[in-house]
């Protein structure tokens, strides 16, 4: 793993192409939500103090090989410049013979972001001549975008083959934390699973159900479970079709012995803006929807989660977003940070809901390590090999 933190590593005046995931959320150009950000400011500082000359490679949205206004990345490096209370140089053009011209105008330690690189046709089909030419642009490559790496696109994996590349800090600290959660293992370790459908999480749960010795499925996901174990869930949400997925995960689970768990009292409503009440999953009525789970549910996944040593968390446990059903996901994010506060569990927290979850109680020091990361942190813990770190290996 060639990492810039290697000691021979002389990044003094050399022009070192960085590419980042600064695909952050935005309202009117203005940014609403700057975790991305943030992660990224360890490397750009190691690479200020060791004097390089730092090209920011980047994107926002899918604008498919066309210049959208929309999504320049203008504002991002405004942003940027507040952070690091440093100039960041702004070239607003798609990349053409002049950009060379213009990075080598950057003086050592400073910064320049060039505009969105998927503005350009050959980026997300990396194409080979595309690679070849924004790997002109630098002396050496670093990926930091974690969270962009299962991607095989040109500013990801193409460039690789014609630059030195290195891995930065960030998505150095990603792949470890992931890395104690799916192969170095402290056990006993248990995995809280959420969202709305079992069927995008079914290989996760696969993957994961030979290594993990709990599996807590809350959410939409635990309506599909109980749902198809003979429970009445009224008239809540739950995925179709899907015997045979629950059918192999409750085999699986007594093949590696690893616990299945599901709500034992849920939180129910007759609409999604009605006041909540706590019943017994057998107390469910036939016009109640299931919103979070109930109180006996939340004091079994602190004991669950009080006896190990590692825990997952993807997906929260309920419509947190309405007050009246947030109490699951909170009591959860409590219970972890308790753990964490006193050093007895490594945490992993990811996934986008999930990081609203916790943003939004502000608990972002619950665990050890959260992941802004989407896609790539759910192909990772499928098992699935991420192109952008193929490459960089």
């Amino acid at each position: 793993m060639n990492k810039i933190t290697d000691q021979n590593l002389i990044l003094q005046g050399k022009k070192v192409l960085l590419r980042v995931d600064l695909n952050v959320p935005m309202k009117n150009r203005a940014i609403t939500e700057t975790s991305r950000i943030e992660k990224i400011l360890p490397t750009i500082k190691l690479l200020i103090e060791k004097k390089a000359k730092i090209i920011i490679l980047s994107h926002i949205g899918r604008p498919k090989g066309k210049v959208v206004s929309e999504m320049s990345l203008e504002p991002i490096s405004k942003k940027l410049s507040q952070y690091l209370n440093k100039e960041v140089l702004f070239n607003k053009n798609k990349i053409n013979e002049n950009t060379i011209s213009e990075i080598n105008k950057v003086s050592n330690g400073s910064i320049m972001m060039l505009e969105n690189i998927r503005f350009n046709e050959g980026e997300e089909t990396n194409d080979k001549e595309f690679s070849k030419k924004i790997s002109t642009l630098g002396d050496i490559y670093v990926n930091d975008a974690f969270s962009c790496s299962h991607r095989a696109h040109a500013s990801i994996d193409g460039i690789t083959k014609y630059l030195p590349s290195y891995f930065g800090l960030q998505i150095t600290e990603e792949i470890n934390a992931l890395k104690k959660i799916t192969s170095k293992i402290k056990n006993p370790i248990t995995l809280i699973i959420g969202g709305s459908k079992i069927s995008t999480k079914i290989k996760i749960i696969k993957n994961l159900i030979k290594k993990f010795d709990n599996i807590i499925i809350v959410g939409g996901m635990a309506n599909t479970m109980l749902k198809y174990t003979g429970s009445n869930i009224g008239k809540s949400i739950y995925e179709h079709g899907c015997e045979n997925l629950i059918k192999e995960i409750l085999e699986k689970s007594k093949l590696y012995n690893c616990q299945i768990n599901c709500p034992i009292d849920v939180v129910v409503a007759k609409n999604l803006d009605g006041p909540g009440k706590n019943k017994n999953i057998k107390e469910v009525e036939e016009d109640d929807l299931i919103l979070d789970i109930g109180s006996k549910t939340i004091l079994s996944i602190k004991e669950i989660i009080n006896n190990s040593n590692t825990v997952l968390w993807n997906g929260p446990a309920g419509y947190f977003e309405n007050p009246n059903f947030e109490n699951g996901t909170k009591k959860i994010l409590e219970i972890i940070k308790e753990k964490n506060t006193k050093n007895k569990i490594f945490s992993v927290a990811g996934g986008g809901e999930t990081v609203a979850a916790i943003n939004k109680f502000n608990n972002l020091n619950s665990f050890t390590f959260v992941s802004t990361a989407g896609g790539a942190f759910l192909e990772f813990l499928e098992g699935k090999t991420l192109p952008g770190i193929k490459a960089l290996n």
